[in-house]
């Protein structure tokens, strides 16, 4: 039986940037984030792959720098098999679309739901965004007017691709956004042989939706935000298509790491493990950490805390705190008083500042004043 294997992609988002990396880090994450697109070619080649399809939201936004733009036309040019681009909410196929400059002969960009014949029975049939948001069902849009594919008579395969969700970000309580892909109407589509495969792009992380199997969200192929909100990012699905049998395999391409650590910390014992989890993620340069701590520590825990962020902070890609769950007080012991060199109106300050720690001001004041206290004495 006559088949077909692919690769399905989306959200490279070239051109992107991180408020939380330095220049340099930066830098790095736009090199890597090409490297994933040209290792979709080199997974291509080992796994027989004949074409990638990517799910929207190939740039960030249609008003690249011309540098980024021409190094995003390079790493495509050298793709070593056929690339189909879907433009998506941040790039949509608007006046100043960025998909109307020239690209390499093996670039073909999704500008209508007409069927593209990729070869002899295979097809793609893309949903693209003609504005940068959707007043409807883009995806039922290009599907409703097809009929069954017909494979008695050599059809292989039809691909859909699209962008979006399959539940209203509104919430429960809203009405449904009207661009909401109806995943019911998807699924009946498979099941009268319609289409044999969605590709779904919008959300950066691998998922598979639905009860058939063969609507999948790609994920980003190069991570691009914290592993509390995208779980399962740096991948590309390798999607073999023969009969009715759909096989998709999750392969990991990215090199990056967004983590989200949450600690509870109240001794020297626990700010040391904290610190040790740290140093022991590898990759630290393509590693960035947000960081929320909890609980009260003396002057000599939360010294060590600080010397030992500060000394982490110069080999990781970035090391910050979330300032706004962080919940971290500084207590020091009757030792720790007795060895700062308070008299007169800081001691009145210190004393004063101690009977209203409930208050973030003057928490936030002792705080600073035991650190000073602490350098001077």
């Amino acid at each position: 039986m006559a088949a077909v294997t692919f690769i399905h992609t989306s959200d490279f988002q070239l051109g992107m940037t991180r408020w939380f990396l330095s220049p340099a880090a930066q830098s790095r994450f736009d090199d890597d984030r090409e490297e994933a697109v040209a290792r979709l070619g080199e997974l291509a080649t080992e796994t027989g792959a004949e074409f990638i399809v990517v799910a929207g939201d190939v740039f960030e936004h249609n008003s690249l720098n011309k540098s980024t733009l021409l190094r995003a036309k390079e790493v495509f040019k050298n793709l070593p098999v056929p690339v189909y681009l879907l433009p998506g909410n941040h790039d949509p196929l608007v006046a100043d679309s960025i998909f109307f400059h020239s690209f390499a002969d093996n670039v073909h960009v999704i500008a209508d739901s007409n069927p593209i014949e990729v070869r002899p029975g295979v097809e793609i049939v893309g949903a693209p965004y003609l504005s940068k948001r959707a007043n409807y069902d883009l995806v039922r849009r290009a599907l409703e007017p097809l009929e069954p594919f017909d494979k008695a008579a050599g059809g292989i395969a039809r691909i859909a691709v699209g962008h979006g969700q399959v539940e209203s970000r509104a919430g429960e309580s809203a009405d449904t956004d009207a661009d909401t892909i109806d995943l019911a109407f998807v699924e009946r589509c498979l099941d009268e042989g319609v289409i044999d495969y969605l590709a779904l792009g919008d959300t950066h992380s691998t998922a598979s939706l639905g009860r058939t199997g063969k609507v999948w969200f790609s994920g980003s192929p190069e991570t691009t935000a914290f592993d509390d909100r995208e779980r399962d990012s740096g991948n590309a699905l390798v999607v073999t298509v023969e009969g009715d049998r759909v096989d998709v395999a999750k392969r990991s391409v990215g090199r990056w790491h967004f983590r989200a650590i949450d600690a509870d910390l109240n001794s020297m014992e626990e700010v040391e493990r904290f610190l040790s989890e740290l140093d022991e993620l590898p990759g630290k340069t393509r590693t960035a950490v947000k960081y929320s701590l909890r609980g009260t520590l003396g002057l000599n825990a939360q010294a060590r805390l600080e010397q030992g962020l500060a000394d982490l902070e110069e080999v990781f890609a970035s090391l910050k705190p979330r300032e706004r769950t962080m919940d971290l007080h500084l207590a020091p012991s009757e030792e720790e008083l007795g060895e700062l060199s308070l008299n007169g109106y800081a001691a009145d300050a210190l004393a004063e500042l101690l009977e209203n720690l409930d208050n973030p001001t003057a928490r936030d004041a002792a705080n600073l004043l035991f650190r000073l206290s602490a350098k001077g004495a």
